[in-house]
Order: structure tokens, then C-alpha cells, then sequence
């Protein structure tokens, strides 16, 4: 049987699944029966869904919960989260419960600047190239009026434009840098429209340009793309109190303090910790952009350029000890909207942005870079302490008694057995089997 198809996207969501199972499933009714109970029974909301990507079979569910007893500067919060890592919520909850009795958090949005380029291919002589862009700039903001006047109206829109010369990357490259403020939006379909109409009347204007019809050497558009790197759209989260406060368990606030502040500095000079690390912070932060309906990959490529900005991949938090202060921050790139996109479409969105009291993009921003640092403060005070498997092994111990089958019974049993025991999943296999003997 051929596995090639033509007309795929034109067939029904059942016939999908029937030729996917007769083609690559070996004609297995369980994966077609597995696929079709994950729809959703109101059929326009299953609609809704289908229309998200193309070739919908089904839906993918990930848990979506809280993290309550965030304290961001004076206000409390509930924080959703969509992840499927077992110990991601219990994390986060603890730090929050943790700061919100020594000030809660503050966070400061620093910068909400975004930017594009049209990246060009000139091979002429450099100074034509930059007498014709001072021409012709004005006509290029001329050129995205109509595309920009709601934005401005709202008191966005282009920022700057600047040409700018690459050839020292590559031989004969240029682009236009363009920088944006998009508001509430995260802006990707405007900031593209705009830098594609850039293009097209950069190339048109070229035409008319005298120099480059005497040299026949004409400026040529490679791409117009926005930028996922977005080292101008900063958030600062941050939290203090005294080194005395920060005793835990058989650790005293001196100690910790200073094994915590260490913990970051290895992560600031060692690339093999701080992607580790970094990931940490961003089991958190991509949480809530999930909750939220934001595009996590942006993020997560934007935030792991700018913690490489300096030459070296590195931490993206701090932490210090001034006099008897203990001091944690981090400052993060994130480009997120709240309107737009899924932000009004899907109906768990709206309830996530309802339950952080319909935050403004800046406030999201706030939240997020909260949450990532409540993790990396979570996951911190673990490795320096107890270490981190009691605690993930912990969370970690349902998924396997759901791996197993186990029951009710044998649940709560195991969960009484293994808070005096070390949990690993053989260890686990082991106790259920002995229970079932």
C-alpha cells in the first residue's frame, strides 16, 4: 500500500483517522478509537478546535491548573499553568507561599520595544545604498499608514527604521531594522505586514532610483521577518529579605544565602548548568505563556539568545548578599500580547487571562517572569538542600502508580509507604508487587 496521499487536508476528520490507521497503524481500531474519544462532545467547540491548525485528528490534553498565594506588587494572584511535568505547580505554589510573607514579589516592565528586518542582497557601492535609503525613508513610512493607523490610535506603531549594514557578517548583506510598539498585542501579523510592505516599496522606489539604473546594481529583498530576539522588551522580577529569614529545615539563613548565591554563580560561568538552569526557569515561565495563549517557542528562543547576548550561555538570574540582605532577580526578554491570536479564540485562554484579573500585555509580562523566577528560586533551595529527586520523585510517584494500574487502595497505601522511603520507579514496582503477593 502507497503511505503518499493526495487531497489529504480535503477529506473529513473520520476519514483522516481511517486512512492513517489502514496506512501507518496497521489497521489498529484502538488508536482510531483513542483518537476519537479525546474529541470533544460540543461539537462547535470541537469545530473551534479543528480550525486551530490544519489536518486536526483529535486534541492533545495537558493539565491546566493554579498556583495561588502570588504576591507581585501588593496584588495577589492565582497563577494558571499548563504543563505535564509532575512537580512544575507544587514548585512554584511553595515559593510563592514562601515570599508572600516577606513582601510577596515586584516586578517592573524596563522596555516593550519589538523589531523586524527586511534583510537585502546590494553588491553596489555602499555609500548609493545609504544615499538612496535617507530618500527614500520617508516614503516607506508613508507606505504602511493605512497598515499602522490603529495601532497608532492606540498609541503604537513603527518606532524607528534604520538601515543597516551587515557585510562584515556577509558579503553584501544589509537590512532594514525596524523597531515596533505593539501594546496589548504581541504583534507578529502587524510587525510582518509592515516590514513586507517595506520591501515591496523599497524594491519599487530602487527602480527609480538614477545611480542604481547607471550602475544596473539594484538593491534586492532576501526576506521581510519579524524577530523572535527582543532584547528591548525586558522584565525585571525580584525578591529580598533578610539572610535570617531564609533558614530551612537543618539550614540556617546564613548558609543558605551564601550556598544559593554560589549555586547562581556557577550558573553564570558554566554552560552545562545554566541550560539546565535556564530550562528550570522556563518550566515556569512557558507555563503560564501556554495558559495564556502565547507562542512559548518565541519566547524560548528569544530568551535563550539573550542569555548567550554576553559570548557565553549564561544564568539569567542573579542573586546577591548586601550587609545581612539576600537579593534575587532576573531580568528576561518577553514579547507577549493579550489580545489577538488564541488570546480570543479559545475559551481556556480567556478563563486563564479572567482568573489574573485580565492583565494588561505589561502585567503579563510581569506575571510570567514571576513565575519563572519563582521556579529557579524553587528548584534552587532543593539542590541545596535536600536535592532535587525528594521532592520531583515525590510529584513524580502518581504518574507511576498510574503506570502500573494501581488502585484506589494500593494509591493511598503507597503514598503512606513512600514519605518515609525513597521513591524510584523500581522501587515503586517493587512495593506494588509485594502488595499484590
Amino acid at each position: 500500500m502507497s503511505k503518499t496521499i493526495s487531497g489529504f487536508s480535503k477529506k473529513t476528520k473520520a476519514e483522516k483517522i481511517q486512512w492513517l490507521t489502514d496506512t501507518f497503524l496497521d489497521g489498529d481500531k484502538s488508536h482510531e478509537t483513542t483518537l476519537k474519544k479525546y474529541w470533544n462532545e460540543d461539537t462547535t467547540l470541537q469545530s473551534l478546535h479543528d480550525d486551530f491548525i490544519e489536518n486536526t485528528l483529535s486534541n492533545y490534553y495537558l493539565p491546566f491548573g493554579i498556583a495561588p498565594n502570588f504576591k507581585i506588587n501588593g496584588t495577589l494572584y492565582a497563577i494558571p499553568m499548563v504543563i505535564e511535568e509532575s512537580s512544575v505547580v507544587a514548585a512554584a505554589s511553595n515559593a510563592a507561599k514562601f515570599w508572600l510573607s516577606r513582601g510577596g514579589f515586584k516586578s517592573e516592565v524596563i522596555a516593550t520595544e519589538k523589531n523586524g528586518q527586511v534583510h537585502l542582497n546590494f553588491f553596489g557601492n555602499k555609500e548609493d545604498l545609504i544615499t538612496y535609503f535617507e530618500w527614500v525613508k520617508p516614503k516607506l513610512i508613508e507606505s504602511i499608514a493605512p497598515i499602522q493607523k490603529n495601532m497608532q490610535k492606540r498609541g503604537g506603531g513603527l518606532l524607528s527604521v534604520e538601515l543597516k549594514d551587515g557585510t562584515h557578517k556577509l558579503d553584501g548583506y544589509y537590512q532594514l531594522h525596524a523597531t515596533f510598539e505593539t501594546l496589548e498585542a504581541m504583534g507578529a501579523n502587524f510587525i510582518n505586514s509592515c516590514l513586507e510592505q517595506f520591501a515591496k516599496t523599497f524594491e519599487v522606489e530602487a527602480q527609480k532610483f538614477a545611480v542604481f539604473n547607471k550602475n544596473n546594481q539594484f538593491p534586492k529583498v532576501v526576506m521581510s521577518i519579524l524577530s523572535n530576539y527582543v532584547p528591548h522588551c525586558i522584565v525585571r522580577a525580584s525578591v529580598s529579605c533578610s539572610v535570617s529569614e531564609l533558614t530551612h529545615h537543618d539550614c540556617d539563613g546564613k548558609t543558605f544565602a551564601k550556598n544559593f548565591v554560589r549555586a547562581i554563580e556557577i550558573a553564570k560561568v558554566e554552560p552545562y548548568r545554566a541550560v539546565t538552569h535556564n530550562k528550570g526557569i522556563m518550566n515556569g515561565v512557558d507555563a503560564v505563556i501556554l495558559a495564556t495563549g502565547n507562542d512559548f517557542r518565541a519566547v524560548e528562543a528569544g530568551v535563550h539568545a539573550y542569555a548567550s547576548r554576553g559570548g557565553t550561555y549564561s544564568s539569567i538570574t542573579e542573586a546577591t548578599i548586601e550587609g545581612e540582605v539576600f537579593k534575587f532577580w532576573i531580568e528576561i526578554p518577553l514579547a507577549l500580547g493579550t489580545v489577538g491570536g488564541l488570546t480570543s479564540l479559545h475559551p481556556l485562554v480567556k478563563t486563564a487571562l479572567q482568573i489574573l484579573q485580565n492583565p494588561s500585555a505589561k502585567e503579563l509580562m510581569q506575571i510570567v517572569a514571576v513565575a519563572g523566577l519563582a521556579q529557579n528560586f524553587a528548584a534552587i533551595r532543593s539542590l541545596i538542600t535536600t536535592g532535587i529527586q525528594k521532592g520531583h520523585m515525590k510529584m513524580h510517584l502518581m504518574n507511576i502508580l498510574n503506570q502500573l494500574n494501581a488502585t484506589e487502595k494500593e494509591k493511598k497505601q503507597a503514598a503512606t509507604y513512600f514519605k518515609e522511603h525513597n521513591i524510584s520507579h523500581r522501587e515503586v514496582v517493587n512495593y506494588i508487587e509485594t502488595l499484590r503477593t
